[in-house]
This record gives C-alpha cells, sequence and structure tokens, in this order.
C-alpha cells in the first residue's frame, strides 16, 4: 500500500495540497493559536515559533504516505482566492487492518460553510480510493455538535461514545467515534 496524490487536489471550491514552512506560517498561526480551535484538538494554541517550528518537521509536510504509523497533513486553500483557511488530516493506522482517520481544523471566519465537509470528503476519497482503507474513524470530543454534524454529512455512523475515558485539557472527556467503511463509501458515491 502506498499514497502518493497528485497536486494540489481539487475539490469544487477548494485546492489540497502539502503544508508549506516557507509559505503558510502565519495563516497556519492566524488559526492555531485561538482556544476556540485548540478547544477540542489535542495541541494548546500555538505561538508564531510553534507553528514554524512544527512546519520545519519532514512529517508534517510529507506529500505521501509509504507506511503504517504516517499521517498527510494538507493546507485547505480557497480556489477563488488562495488564502489558506485551515488543514485537513488523514493518519494511516494500520497496514494489515486497512484502518486511518481523518482530522481538521478551520479557521473561525470560515465556519457554517461547508468547507471542512468538502475538505473532508476529499481525504476519505484518498483513504478509500487511492489507499485502499477498508475503516477510516472519525474521533471527536462529545461537546463538539459542530465536527459531529460534519461527521454525519460524510455519511459517517456514530459507532461508539467512550464515557470519560480521556483526560484532557484539565477534565474528563467523552469520546465519540465515528466510523466508515469502504462499502458503505461505495455506496454512497453510486447512489
Amino acid at each position: 500500500m502506498h499514497l502518493a496524490p497528485t497536486y494540489p487536489l481539487t475539490t469544487e471550491r477548494l485546492l489540497l495540497r502539502p503544508l508549506d514552512p516557507a509559505t503558510d506560517v502565519e495563516a497556519l498561526h492566524a488559526y492555531q493559536s485561538l482556544p476556540e480551535v485548540c478547544r477540542y484538538v489535542p495541541y494548546e494554541p500555538r505561538s508564531r515559533e510553534q507553528v514554524a517550528e512544527r512546519l520545519a518537521a519532514a512529517e508534517t509536510t510529507r506529500a505521501e504516505l509509504t507506511e503504517e504509523g504516517q499521517y498527510l497533513d494538507l493546507a485547505v486553500v480557497l480556489r477563488a482566492t488562495g488564502e489558506l483557511i485551515g488543514d485537513v488530516l488523514l493518519f494511516w493506522h494500520s497496514e494489515k487492518h486497512r484502518s486511518g482517520e481523518i482530522g481538521y481544523a478551520l479557521h473561525p471566519a470560515h465556519h457554517g460553510r461547508g468547507y471542512v465537509t468538502e475538505a473532508a470528503r476529499a481525504m476519505l476519497r484518498l483513504a478509500f480510493d487511492d489507499l485502499g482503507l477498508h475503516r477510516v474513524v472519525g474521533r471527536i470530543d462529545e461537546r463538539n455538535h459542530a465536527s459531529a454534524a460534519v461527521l454525519e454529512r460524510l455519511g459517517m455512523r456514530r459507532e461508539a461514545v467512550l464515557v470519560e475515558n480521556e483526560w484532557f485539557k484539565g477534565g474528563w472527556s467523552t469520546g465519540v467515534v465515528y466510523a466508515m467503511l469502504d462499502r458503505e463509501w461505495r455506496a454512497l458515491q453510486d447512489g
């Protein structure tokens, strides 16, 4: 298994491409520094220096997946303006089990327009059609209703609720797992 997309990936309104340490620091910092963006993601608000340091790491700007345990973190760019408004991830968890996970973050100025759903759908296409995964999950905090709505719009099913399963940012977090199988993805594409 191997995934080497041709960039940029194009959707109706977006371009998805690998993050660029030379040009993307300011745009990423603009939303990764905001407490409301970081509320339900593993990292705390990042300084400009932390964003630059993260972008300097080769795994963050990876353009292909060659083995399990790797991830693609792609910039979400508006086709109309060239503005970077978020990032979307595809984690490849296991080659044997053909499993992965999607994740995303978006600048709040662009919430409510369907951009995350559009970008995440492109990542599911990569996961199922190009990498050949069998199962993809999205894991969220149960309080993150906007993210739950995205996963449901994608056609993922709410599969598990893990009550207070993780100590997260000073309190117990109840995790919700959404999932989709390759046959469910194909049925959505054929329907």
